[in-house]
């Protein structure tokens, strides 16, 4: 299959990307990002007994009747309450207790004061203003109460549902294990940062990309490698590597100069090829294939081209949904943002093209520098892709200010 459309190409890839099921239980402080496993179902309510929502006193609202300024209530205060604290004492009327905010209110009380509208006694206060009862006044279980499902199976956890969590006194939640992502560059021609760079060579910006990418959307790699453009050697690696990944992405090789390794090292391993071209710019030459592996089961490999701005484009377009279904994560789905250009585009789009850019109170903005596959350094600040899939069926022409178009959200 050549020559597919963007949403053909991604129906493909998620016909064959597996749904992670298997789960693991981890530390609620390393939770954050991954995806529940179960219905979290509260044991007990909370908070688990009444409490102040201020600091002042907790009395009988009875005992307040007409309490003002210039005609106080007197109360004899009988202990303090600070937070942490819980009183056994049951209040009488015409008592009351010092109490500071998130502290149990004891039984007998039916409301608290502000301590500034108390005289701040210690042994007995004076009460300036009248309250009704239950004002000031938080029940047990007001947060959530026992029995209660506070976090469906399949939620998100971010910084609340975290603290949801530590609230019902978990320590440790079932999730769904992480993707085994395997990411695999080529090139001769291609450098690790730190080394020195000869004549001829440029550094392996592709691989630092795409295991950023994965971490940003909640996964560490599983394995990284820089392999040589020797279709033998990496078909060699797919195979050694499919027996433990759930993905595998590889990236250069996937054109059809001489240096190409990618179809001859598919064909080595028996992968049914799936696709090879989508109807993009850039990403064009992206191939899709999977290899079963000695254990039988079918790891996806997802080939895209070499050029950086191609790498980032189709990590966006192609590998987010297919990450979506596997980790059972919505959060990192595509989102599409509209607007209307900012600035003129005046590079020819001839079929679909994705334009680097900065959205921002419904305008499109172009970042400086060239607009190129090889370039990445203009992307830098960007945080949508220009889909021109509305100009797909004309000829070449360019965006000019006021146009509406959508974007793609990075």
């Amino acid at each position: 299959m050549e020559g597919i459309s963007v949403e053909q190409a991604m129906e493909q890839i998620l016909q064959y990307t597996p749904v992670i099921n298997e789960t693991e239980e981890v530390e609620l402080n390393k939770a954050g990002g991954r995806i529940l496993a179960q219905d979290m179902v509260a044991e007990f309510n909370n908070p688990p007994f009444d409490r102040s929502p201020v600091d002042g006193y907790a009395c009988k609202a009875e005992d307040l009747a007409g309490a003002s300024s210039e005609h106080p209530v007197k109360l004899k205060v009988m202990e303090e309450v600070d937070a942490g604290q819980y009183s056994e004492r049951v209040m009488e009327s015409g008592q009351a207790v010092r109490i500071m905010t998130g502290a149990a209110i004891p039984k007998g009380c039916d409301c608290c004061i502000f301590q500034e509208d108390t005289d701040y006694g210690e042994e007995t206060v004076e009460i300036y203003r009248e309250v009704k009862q239950w004002d000031n006044y938080c029940f047990a279980g007001e947060d959530f109460k026992k029995g209660t499902t506070l976090l469906k199976k399949g939620t998100h956890i971010g910084y609340v549902e975290a603290a949801v969590l530590a609230g019902m006194g978990a320590a440790k939640v079932p999730v769904y294990r992480r993707p085994k992502v395997v990411l695999l560059t080529t090139g001769d021609e291609v450098v690790e940062p730190g080394n020195p760079l000869p004549a001829g060579k440029i550094y392996n910006s592709n691989m630092t990309m795409l295991s950023a990418r994965m971490m940003e959307l909640g996964i560490e790699p599983f394995y990284m490698e820089a392999v040589k453009d020797n279709p033998q050697v990496m078909a060699e690696k797919i195979k050694e590597i499919a027996e433990q990944a759930d993905m595998i992405i590889t990236t250069g090789g996937v054109s059809v100069g001489k240096k190409d390794i990618m179809h001859e090292s598919i064909r080595l391993i028996d992968a049914e090829r799936i696709f090879w071209r989508v109807n993009m710019k850039p990403g064009m030459p992206t191939l899709f294939s999977v290899y079963e592996n000695a254990s039988g089961g079918k790891v996806p490999v997802i080939s895209l081209s070499g050029n950086p701005f191609g790498v980032a484009v189709t990590i966006e377009l192609l590998i987010r949904p297919a990450l979506e279904k596997m980790m059972q994560n919505p959060a990192i789905g595509l989102k599409e943002v509209t607007g209307v250009m900012a600035d003129d585009f005046m590079k020819g789009i001839k079929g679909r093209r994705f334009i680097r850019a900065y959205w921002e109170n419904g305008r499109f903005h172009l970042p400086n520098g060239l607009h190129s596959n090889g370039v990445l350094s203009s992307m830098a600040g960007c945080n949508c892709l220009i889909d021109t899939k509305t100009m797909e069926d004309k000829e070449s022409k360019s965006l000019k200010t006021g146009d509406k178009v959508s974007a793609v959200w990075l």
